[in-house]
C-alpha cells in the first residue's frame, strides 16, 4: 500500500481541533467509546484525535458535526488548519526558482539530487534524518520531492545537467532492491531529451569541487544564480563573481567527468547489464 499523501498538519492546530472535539463531545453527552461506536471507529482513534496525535480528516469532521449538531464548526476548523511547511523558507525560494528555471546544473557528492530520486530512495533518505521525522512527515516530504520532478517531463522542460560523484551510486540507501531500482531510474532519466548525466569516476586524478555540492540556475530573464547546502543551512549566491567561480568549477567538473555515453556504460556495469 502506498504511503498516505494527506498533507501533514501543524501540531498546535491539531491539538486545538482535538480540544474542540472533546468539548463538543462532552457537551453532547458522549464518551469517547460511545462516539467511536456511533461513527464505527476505534475508541483509540477518537482519543488520538482529541490529544492532537492524529489529524481529523474532512469527511470525519463533517460526520461528527452532524452527529454532535455543531453546525459545521469542526469542518471549518479542519479546513483552516495550517499545514506543516514541506520545506524551510530558504528551500521554498529555491524550489520556486527551480520550477521556473530555463537551465539547471547540479553537482552531487553525498546523495542523488532530488530530481532523480525514486519514491523509495527519497523515503529512505528522509528516514535517515536526525532528529527523525514521523511517518506523516516522511510521506508528505517524499511526495513533495517526487512532484518536483514534473519539470523534467513538462512540454518545455529546462535544460538540466547533472554531475554525480561515483561513490554516491554505491551508497546503500534503503534496501538492495531500492538501490537497483534507483540505478535503473537514473538510467531512464539520463535518456530524457532535456537531461545530461555525467559521472565523475572515483579514479579521476582531478576533482574541481572538493568543497561540496552546489546548483547553478538560470532564470527566464537570464539571471544566473547559485545555491549551496550544508549541515548548517543553505545559501543563495547572487554575486556575479561568486556565481562565476562556481560556474567555472562546474565546467571543470564536466571536463573531468565521464561523457554521457560512458556514464551510461558505467550504470550498465553496476546493473550487470553490460
Amino acid at each position: 500500500m502506498s504511503p498516505s499523501r494527506h498533507p501533514s498538519k501543524n501540531p498546535s492546530a491539531m491539538k486545538m481541533v482535538g480540544s474542540l472535539l472533546a468539548l463538543f463531545r462532552t457537551a453532547a453527552g458522549y464518551t469517547q467509546r460511545a462516539l467511536a461506536d456511533r461513527l464505527v471507529l476505534a475508541e483509540a482513534t477518537i482519543a488520538a484525535i482529541e490529544q492532537g496525535r492524529r489529524p481529523l480528516l474532512p469527511d470525519l469532521a463533517q460526520a461528527m458535526d452532524q452527529l454532535l449538531q455543531t453546525k459545521g464548526a469542526l469542518a471549518v476548523a479542519v479546513a483552516n488548519m495550517p499545514e506543516i511547511d514541506q520545506f524551510p523558507l530558504w528551500a521554498e525560494s529555491y524550489i520556486k526558482h527551480e520550477r521556473e528555471a530555463i537551465a539547471l546544473s547540479l553537482y552531487a557528492n553525498q546523495a542523488l539530487p532530488g530530481l532523480l530520486q525514486t519514491w523509495a530512495y527519497a523515503e529512505a533518505v528522509f528516514r535517515e534524518r536526525v532528529p527523525s521525522y514521523d511517518e506523516d512527515e516522511i510521506a508528505t516530504k517524499t511526495a513533495a520531492r517526487i512532484e518536483r520532478q514534473a519539470i523534467l517531463h513538462q512540454k518545455n522542460p529546462p535544460t538540466v545537467s547533472f554531475v554525480i560523484w561515483e561513490p554516491v551510486l554505491g551508497l546503500r540507501i534503503g534496501t538492495r532492491t531500492t538501490q537497483i531500482e534507483q540505478l535503473r531510474h537514473l538510467r531512464e532519466c539520463a535518456q530524457l531529451p532535456c537531461v545530461s548525466l555525467q559521472i565523475l569516476p572515483l579514479d579521476s586524478a582531478h576533482h574541481a569541487a572538493l568543497d561540496g555540492p552546489f546548483v547553478l540556475l538560470e532564470t527566464p530573464d537570464h539571471q544566473h544564480l547559485a545555491y549551496t547546502e550544508t549541515q548548517r543551512g543553505s545559501q543563495w549566491v547572487a554575486d556575479r563573481n561568486e556565481v562565476s567561480i562556481l560556474a567555472r568549477k562546474y565546467a571543470m567538473l564536466r571536463a573531468q567527468a565521464l561523457t554521457p555515453d560512458h556514464s551510461l556504460g558505467l550504470l550498465d556495469g553496476l546493473l550487470g547489464e553490460r
